[in-house]
């Protein structure tokens, strides 16, 4: 018992050296998606704009998975030392309902909080001469060859499944889905031509978008987004109930100490200040969290209340993973 409380004692005194120091080497921001999707590109912005203020260079690291599960099971379980940190989107909040079984890391208990990032519209876009140019022909196309008509999205639980769960439900009407290990793979074949019609993230549409390679279909935001001025809402084009914005939070593993959780947090917020970084973000369509929302305090209560909303809407969808 003795031997035990010492090894407690001296493994506490190390973390709290460790946090004096910190950061003394690289960051690990680990991304759970495929490199070149969404949550990527926001990850690599946020990245090096706190590599200023930390002192250290923050590295981006992808594991993609279904799910964004490996990549967040990975800094679960990492070294609770700081050096190891978690970027991921609203399929925190998602998991517990989709992957009732095979979750092996819970969203709320497992993590320590650093703060919200951003908030990012999604588009509803299409292949390249896909046939309906409006939202309403969409619909009316996908309901004349709903078992004709494919809709791509990085496997259930990514931000691309839940618009496309949600968008199919306003519709009225479900199409066979493609799931891909990111949008980045699911990109490539829309581009491609091998599948119809997806939905992503403005961080990742607004490019295709204005270069004429896709067809756009709609923002799924209450109101039109600066960088994509001529693109309508869903709701505009009287398709109700599709309404999805996809926002992004930092995490660490549990138990790593609050002096280096703040150290984080001071970086994060930083990084949030530098016009460069809000320019880029909003060149992607995607709005920056105010300072009083990048806080530890703030992510769990969005966390959790995410948890409350997603819940019943995935539950009365019945779609799940295991």
């Amino acid at each position: 018992m003795f031997k035990k409380l010492a090894l407690a004692v001296a493994a506490t005194a190390a973390l709290g050296a460790v946090a004096q120091d910190f950061p003394t080497r690289n960051i690990t921001m680990v991304v759970p998606y495929a490199a070149g999707g969404p949550t990527d590109t926001v990850a690599r912005v946020l990245a090096q704009a706190m590599t200023k203020p930390m002192g250290q260079t923050v590295v981006v690291e992808n594991k993609g998975s279904a799910g964004g599960l490996v990549g967040a099971e990975s800094v679960k379980s990492a070294k609770p030392d700081g050096y190891t940190i978690l970027i991921h989107h609203i399929g925190m909040a998602t998991t517990p309902t989709l992957y009732r079984k095979a979750l092996r890391f819970n969203p709320v208990q497992d993590f320590e909080y650093i703060g919200l990032v951003n908030e990012v519209p999604m588009t509803i876009i299409g292949k390249p001469g896909f046939q309906p140019n409006n939202a309403k022909e969409l619909v009316a196309y996908m309901k004349a060859n709903k078992d004709k008509v494919t809709y791509a999205n990085a496997g259930i639980g990514a931000a691309s499944h839940l618009c496309g769960m949600l968008f199919m439900s306003a519709a009225g009407v479900d199409v066979l889905t493609v799931p891909y290990k990111g949008t980045g793979p699911a990109m490539n074949d829309l581009l491609g031509g091998q599948v119809d019609f997806m939905c992503d993230q403005t961080t990742s549409t607004t490019g295709q978008i204005k270069g004429g390679k896709v067809k756009v279909y709609g923002i799924t935001s209450s109101k039109r987004v600066s960088s994509l001025p001529d693109v309508p809402t869903l709701d505009e084009q009287g398709i109700k109930g599709g309404e999805v914005a996809i926002w992004h939070g930092l995490y660490a593993p549990k138990g790593t100490p609050k002096a280096v959780i703040d150290k984080l947090v001071a970086g994060l917020q930083a990084a949030l200040k530098e016009p460069s970084v809000l320019q880029r973000y909003s060149d992607l369509g995607a709005v920056t969290f105010p300072a009083d929302k990048q806080t530890p305090a703030a992510l769990e209560a969005h966390l959790k209340a995410e948890i409350a909303k997603w819940a019943p809407i995935i539950q009365k969808a019945g779609v799940y993973a295991d």
